[in-house]
Protein backbone atom coordinates (compact mmCIF):
# COMPACT_ATOMS: atom_id res chain seq x y z
CA UNK A 1 0.00 0.00 0.00
CA UNK A 2 1.45 3.69 -0.71
CA UNK A 3 0.58 6.38 1.16
CA UNK A 4 1.63 9.70 0.40
CA UNK A 5 3.50 11.59 3.34
CA UNK A 6 4.64 14.68 3.03
CA UNK A 7 4.96 15.17 -0.69
CA UNK A 8 6.90 12.04 -1.02
CA UNK A 9 5.69 8.05 -1.19
CA UNK A 10 5.54 5.70 1.66
CA UNK A 11 4.81 1.87 1.98
CA UNK A 12 3.22 -0.04 4.32
CA UNK A 13 2.80 -3.61 3.88
CA UNK A 14 -1.05 -4.64 4.89
CA UNK A 15 -0.74 -8.59 5.05
CA UNK A 16 -2.14 -9.55 2.33
CA UNK A 17 -5.26 -8.20 2.73
CA UNK A 18 -6.65 -4.47 1.50
CA UNK A 19 -6.52 -1.97 4.56
CA UNK A 20 -9.83 -1.52 6.42
CA UNK A 21 -9.71 1.41 8.98
CA UNK A 22 -13.18 0.62 9.73
CA UNK A 23 -11.26 -2.60 11.96
CA UNK A 24 -9.11 -2.42 14.86
CA UNK A 25 -5.70 -0.86 13.50
CA UNK A 26 -2.44 -2.66 14.26
CA UNK A 27 0.63 -0.59 12.98
CA UNK A 28 4.13 -2.05 12.69
CA UNK A 29 7.45 -0.04 12.95
CA UNK A 30 10.61 -2.07 12.32
CA UNK A 31 14.15 -0.93 13.69
CA UNK A 32 17.68 0.16 12.67
CA UNK A 33 19.00 -0.58 9.06
CA UNK A 34 15.18 -2.77 8.21
CA UNK A 35 12.06 -2.90 6.75
CA UNK A 36 8.64 -3.68 6.92
CA UNK A 37 9.20 -7.77 5.82
CA UNK A 38 10.80 -8.35 9.66
CA UNK A 39 7.12 -8.47 10.47
CA UNK A 40 6.01 -11.25 8.13
CA UNK A 41 4.39 -13.53 9.67
CA UNK A 42 3.09 -11.35 12.65
CA UNK A 43 1.75 -8.90 10.03
CA UNK A 44 -0.04 -11.53 7.65
CA UNK A 45 -1.31 -13.29 10.40
CA UNK A 46 -3.43 -10.21 12.32
CA UNK A 47 -4.22 -9.10 9.26
CA UNK A 48 -5.87 -12.28 8.43
CA UNK A 49 -7.58 -12.74 11.92
CA UNK A 50 -9.75 -9.60 12.39
CA UNK A 51 -7.10 -6.34 12.11
CA UNK A 52 -6.22 -3.80 9.53
CA UNK A 53 -2.42 -3.87 9.63
CA UNK A 54 0.21 -1.45 8.57
CA UNK A 55 3.68 -2.60 8.47
CA UNK A 56 5.44 0.30 7.62
CA UNK A 57 8.62 0.96 5.72
CA UNK A 58 10.00 4.21 7.61
CA UNK A 59 11.62 6.93 5.14
CA UNK A 60 14.28 5.94 3.32
CA UNK A 61 14.16 2.32 4.31
CA UNK A 62 12.64 -0.33 1.80
CA UNK A 63 10.23 1.22 -0.32
CA UNK A 64 9.26 4.60 1.36
CA UNK A 65 11.29 7.61 -0.24
CA UNK A 66 13.91 9.40 1.77
CA UNK A 67 15.57 11.05 3.19
CA UNK A 68 15.52 8.79 6.23
CA UNK A 69 13.99 10.95 9.56
CA UNK A 70 17.15 11.95 11.40
CA UNK A 71 15.93 12.21 15.22
CA UNK A 72 13.44 9.71 16.72
CA UNK A 73 10.66 12.61 17.59
CA UNK A 74 10.74 13.43 13.34
CA UNK A 75 10.38 9.66 12.55
CA UNK A 76 7.36 9.93 15.62
CA UNK A 77 5.65 12.81 13.12
CA UNK A 78 5.89 11.31 10.32
CA UNK A 79 4.18 7.80 11.66
CA UNK A 80 1.58 10.52 12.88
CA UNK A 81 1.56 11.81 9.27
CA UNK A 82 1.19 8.17 7.91
CA UNK A 83 -0.94 6.90 9.87
CA UNK A 84 -3.64 10.22 9.21
CA UNK A 85 -2.49 9.89 5.32
CA UNK A 86 -3.28 6.03 5.62
CA UNK A 87 -6.91 6.98 7.81
CA UNK A 88 -6.25 4.90 10.48
CA UNK A 89 -8.31 6.20 13.54
CA UNK A 90 -7.42 4.44 17.12
CA UNK A 91 -4.52 2.37 16.47
CA UNK A 92 -1.91 -0.67 18.32
CA UNK A 93 1.29 0.87 18.29
CA UNK A 94 3.87 -2.35 17.48
CA UNK A 95 7.64 -1.40 17.63
CA UNK A 96 11.13 -2.81 17.04
CA UNK A 97 14.64 -1.38 19.32
CA UNK A 98 15.05 2.29 17.40
CA UNK A 99 10.90 1.08 16.26
CA UNK A 100 9.84 0.65 19.86
CA UNK A 101 11.17 4.49 20.58
CA UNK A 102 9.51 5.52 17.70
CA UNK A 103 5.89 4.09 18.75
CA UNK A 104 6.64 4.93 22.15
CA UNK A 105 7.08 8.80 21.26
CA UNK A 106 4.23 8.25 19.02
CA UNK A 107 2.12 7.37 21.73
CA UNK A 108 2.76 9.79 23.78
CA UNK A 109 2.08 12.36 21.26
CA UNK A 110 -1.86 10.59 20.42
CA UNK A 111 -3.18 9.83 23.87
CA UNK A 112 -6.85 9.61 22.20
CA UNK A 113 -5.76 7.77 19.49
CA UNK A 114 -2.93 5.02 21.08
CA UNK A 115 -5.41 2.17 21.99
CA UNK A 116 -2.07 -0.07 23.22
CA UNK A 117 1.39 0.21 22.71
CA UNK A 118 4.00 -2.72 22.40
CA UNK A 119 7.63 -2.21 22.69
CA UNK A 120 9.65 -5.22 22.12
CA UNK A 121 13.73 -5.14 22.38
CA UNK A 122 13.37 -1.53 23.86
CA UNK A 123 15.73 -0.01 25.93
CA UNK A 124 16.73 3.87 27.77
CA UNK A 125 18.86 4.84 27.06
CA UNK A 126 19.40 3.12 23.55
CA UNK A 127 23.45 3.87 23.79
CA UNK A 128 25.44 2.86 20.82
CA UNK A 129 28.91 2.01 21.84
CA UNK A 130 31.56 4.32 19.79
CA UNK A 131 32.95 1.42 17.90
CA UNK A 132 29.97 0.18 16.40
CA UNK A 133 29.42 4.01 15.77
CA UNK A 134 32.87 4.43 14.23
CA UNK A 135 32.26 0.95 12.02
CA UNK A 136 28.78 2.54 11.08
CA UNK A 137 30.22 5.79 9.52
CA UNK A 138 33.69 3.95 8.09
CA UNK A 139 32.91 0.43 7.63
CA UNK A 140 29.29 -0.41 7.22
CA UNK A 141 30.04 -3.89 5.75
CA UNK A 142 32.01 -4.33 9.49
CA UNK A 143 29.00 -3.00 11.04
CA UNK A 144 26.68 -5.43 9.56
CA UNK A 145 28.60 -8.06 10.61
CA UNK A 146 28.87 -6.66 13.80
CA UNK A 147 25.75 -5.85 14.60
CA UNK A 148 24.60 -9.69 13.10
CA UNK A 149 26.49 -11.62 15.54
CA UNK A 150 25.30 -9.29 18.38
CA UNK A 151 21.69 -9.53 17.45
CA UNK A 152 21.30 -13.97 17.39
CA UNK A 153 20.76 -15.89 20.44
CA UNK A 154 22.91 -18.97 18.91
CA UNK A 155 24.69 -19.37 15.41
CA UNK A 156 22.45 -22.40 14.45
CA UNK A 157 18.38 -22.49 15.19
CA UNK A 158 16.57 -25.42 15.68
CA UNK A 159 14.79 -26.18 12.94
CA UNK A 160 18.10 -24.93 11.54
CA UNK A 161 16.46 -24.45 8.09
CA UNK A 162 12.66 -24.17 8.45
CA UNK A 163 12.30 -23.73 4.67
CA UNK A 164 14.63 -24.42 1.38
CA UNK A 165 17.48 -21.86 1.46
CA UNK A 166 16.43 -20.30 4.45
CA UNK A 167 18.62 -18.99 7.61
CA UNK A 168 17.77 -16.48 10.43
CA UNK A 169 21.30 -15.52 10.42
CA UNK A 170 21.90 -14.68 6.13
CA UNK A 171 18.14 -13.18 5.97
CA UNK A 172 19.28 -10.69 8.71
CA UNK A 173 22.49 -9.73 7.01
CA UNK A 174 20.79 -9.68 3.62
CA UNK A 175 17.86 -7.27 4.82
CA UNK A 176 19.97 -5.07 6.43
CA UNK A 177 22.23 -5.10 3.51
CA UNK A 178 19.87 -4.12 0.97
CA UNK A 179 19.33 -0.40 2.68
CA UNK A 180 20.74 2.62 1.40
CA UNK A 181 24.55 3.48 2.35
CA UNK A 182 23.86 5.56 5.13
CA UNK A 183 20.67 4.51 6.63
CA UNK A 184 22.72 2.86 9.02
CA UNK A 185 24.63 5.71 10.82
CA UNK A 186 21.66 7.80 10.40
CA UNK A 187 19.59 5.59 12.39
CA UNK A 188 22.34 4.98 14.94
CA UNK A 189 22.68 8.07 15.72
CA UNK A 190 18.92 8.91 16.16
CA UNK A 191 18.79 6.15 19.00
CA UNK A 192 21.89 7.03 20.34
CA UNK A 193 20.84 10.86 21.21
CA UNK A 194 17.21 10.42 21.97
CA UNK A 195 17.04 11.74 25.05
CA UNK A 196 13.07 12.11 25.61
CA UNK A 197 12.41 8.68 27.08
CA UNK A 198 11.28 8.61 30.15
CA UNK A 199 9.65 12.02 29.73
CA UNK A 200 7.25 9.96 26.82
CA UNK A 201 6.86 6.86 29.23
CA UNK A 202 5.10 8.99 31.72
CA UNK A 203 2.86 10.70 29.18
CA UNK A 204 1.88 7.29 27.80
CA UNK A 205 -1.73 6.39 28.80
CA UNK A 206 -2.69 3.31 26.73
CA UNK A 207 -2.27 -0.39 27.99
CA UNK A 208 1.42 -0.86 27.08
CA UNK A 209 3.40 -4.48 26.74
CA UNK A 210 7.41 -4.95 26.58
CA UNK A 211 8.53 -8.22 25.01
CA UNK A 212 12.31 -9.16 25.74
CA UNK A 213 14.04 -11.73 24.87
CA UNK A 214 16.75 -13.12 27.56
CA UNK A 215 19.56 -13.66 25.64
CA UNK A 216 19.28 -9.63 23.66
CA UNK A 217 22.56 -8.43 24.02
CA UNK A 218 21.83 -5.27 22.12
CA UNK A 219 19.09 -4.72 24.44
CA UNK A 220 19.04 -6.54 27.46
CA UNK A 221 15.86 -6.77 29.35
CA UNK A 222 16.93 -5.10 32.28
CA UNK A 223 17.58 -1.70 30.01
CA UNK A 224 14.03 -1.65 29.94
CA UNK A 225 13.55 -1.63 33.48
CA UNK A 226 13.30 2.63 33.42
CA UNK A 227 10.97 2.67 30.69
CA UNK A 228 8.58 -0.13 32.37
CA UNK A 229 8.83 1.94 35.74
CA UNK A 230 7.53 4.88 33.98
CA UNK A 231 4.32 3.33 32.33
CA UNK A 232 1.64 2.32 35.46
CA UNK A 233 0.26 -0.88 34.74
CA UNK A 234 2.67 -1.82 31.67
CA UNK A 235 2.97 -5.87 31.35
CA UNK A 236 6.35 -7.72 30.84
CA UNK A 237 7.03 -11.24 28.51
CA UNK A 238 10.17 -12.10 28.47
CA UNK A 239 11.17 -15.05 25.86
CA UNK A 240 13.49 -17.74 26.71
CA UNK A 241 16.55 -18.60 24.28
CA UNK A 242 15.91 -15.33 22.50
CA UNK A 243 18.27 -12.58 21.11
CA UNK A 244 17.23 -9.47 20.19
CA UNK A 245 16.00 -10.48 16.33
CA UNK A 246 13.35 -11.81 18.29
CA UNK A 247 10.99 -12.14 15.35
CA UNK A 248 13.23 -13.98 12.97
CA UNK A 249 14.36 -16.37 15.96
CA UNK A 250 11.06 -16.68 18.13
CA UNK A 251 8.45 -15.77 15.45
CA UNK A 252 5.74 -17.91 17.54
CA UNK A 253 6.27 -16.46 20.65
CA UNK A 254 6.44 -12.90 19.95
CA UNK A 255 2.94 -13.53 17.83
CA UNK A 256 1.36 -14.90 20.70
CA UNK A 257 2.14 -12.18 23.02
CA UNK A 258 1.13 -9.75 20.48
CA UNK A 259 -1.79 -11.83 20.02
CA UNK A 260 -2.86 -12.21 23.28
CA UNK A 261 -2.16 -8.95 24.68
CA UNK A 262 -4.52 -7.45 21.89
CA UNK A 263 -7.22 -9.78 22.46
CA UNK A 264 -7.09 -8.79 25.82
CA UNK A 265 -7.64 -4.97 25.27
CA UNK A 266 -10.42 -3.39 26.26
CA UNK A 267 -13.44 -2.84 23.77
CA UNK A 268 -13.97 0.56 22.41
CA UNK A 269 -16.31 3.04 23.66
CA UNK A 270 -17.82 4.65 20.36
Amino acid sequence: MLIPVGGRTAYAYTGGRPFDPAQPVIAFIHGAQHDHSVWALQSRYLAHHGHAVLAFDLPGHGRSAGPPADSVPAAAQWLLDALAAAGAGRVVLVGHSMGALIALDAAARMPDRAAALVMLGAAFPMKVSPALLAAARDDEPKALAMINAWSHSRLVHRPGAPGPGFSVINQNLALMGRQARGVLLNDFAACDAYADGLERAAAVTCPTLFVCGRRDAMTPPKAARALIGRIAGSKVVEIDDCGHAMMAERPDEVLAAIRDFVRGLPAPTR
